[in-house]
């Protein structure tokens, strides 16, 4: 699927390097979503590509690859031309997650991905049915330690972020638990309302309404920090030390881009990500934007994918 935010002029890059970052761009720029469309991702990108078209006169389409996690979108622009005109909107699955989640990938996200910027990032809370004794997080595992493979967890499916946070939780407890996972997170949460699981990690715009009116209870945020959507919520890195288990997400363009490109995509990203409107856009769905170098961007994905290696390892993940 492709959406045409707005119209431009089209040309062809030409010149010195440094040329080529003054008339960058000069024809459509292309941002590729690994998901199907109307998803969070699709906001994200048209918010952006809206403040991007005005600033660069051009326009941004928007492209729909979905599939495989994540890995058709990523592969198609791990094999684009590296000319700054087709970008990905990457975050953990295609990025840190799947190459160790499935045998083999037609991409290497930090061989064949360069990074441009990180753009936002976002909570989990973990959440409990009311029935439930357990208050926070401490509670909750010793109940499950007292009741070894007697609690059940949802999640939207295996192999994502609500199944990996919930295995390092798991791990780092030292307890058991069961895992129910579900064909998205939807389903999954209506079962935690409902008392059919006993708990899971979900997205905090989505259960905070929830919250409110005790149909579950807000136990913990997943990151390392707490959210300043529900600042009474501890984060689990408050009992268990070092458990991060953000929600993301980045722009990353063909390895071979030239740098200077890299460095005028960082830039004007940066200032769409400056803008007040654009924040308040990300805050409805409890984001926060997270400009970034592009190499503090390669460091967090060097990072992050070694420590879901270590998960997906020790837990025994396979990719179905």
């Amino acid at each position: 699927m492709r959406v045409i935010l707005s119209l431009g002029l089209s040309g062809v890059l030409y010149g010195a390097p440094h040329a080529l970052a003054q008339s960058y761009p000069l024809k459509p720029v292309r941002i590729v979503v690994p998901y199907a469309a109307g998803g969070p991702y699709d906001e994200i990108v048209r918010v952006m590509g809206q403040r991007l078209t005005e600033l660069w006169g051009q326009a941004v389409v928007v492209e729909n690859r979905g599939g495989a996690g994540g890995n058709i979108g990523a592969e198609v622009v791990a094999k684009a031309a590296p000319d700054g005109y087709t970008l990905l909107i990457g975050n953990a699955g295609p990025i840190t997650v799947n190459p160790t989640l499935y045998k083999k990938l037609p991409y290497d996200p930090q061989r064949d991905l360069a990074p441009v910027t990180m753009v936002n990032a976002s909570r989990m809370v973990l959440s409990v049915h009311p029935s439930l004794p357990a208050k926070n997080v401490r509670e909750l595992m010793a109940l499950a330690r007292a009741n070894p493979g007697r609690l059940n967890y949802g999640s939207s499916g295996v192999g994502n972020l609500q199944h990996l946070g919930m295995e390092l939780l798991r791990l780092q407890a030292g307890v058991t638990l069961n895992h129910v996972p579900y064909k998205g997170a939807a389903p999954a949460f209506v079962d935690l309302i409902s008392g059919q699981v006993d708990l899971m990690f979900a997205n905090i715009v989505g259960t905070m309404p929830h919250v409110r009116t005790a149909r579950v209870r807000a136990v913990a945020v997943s990151s390392a920090t707490r959210s300043p959507l529900l600042p009474d919520v501890p984060a689990v890195a408050e009992t268990y030390k070092g458990f991060d288990i953000p929600t993301w997400s980045g722009m990353f363009v063909p390895v071979a881009t030239p740098r200077e490109i890299v460095a005028k995509l960082n830039a004007d990203f940066g200032k769409v990500l400056a803008r007040t409107d654009v924040k308040e856009r990300f805050a409805q769905q409890g984001a926060e934007a997270t400009p970034s170098t592009p190499e503090a961007l390669a460091d967090h994905v060097r990072k992050e994918t070694v420590m879901y290696a270590t998960v997906i390892r020790a837990a025994k993940i396979v990719a179905e």
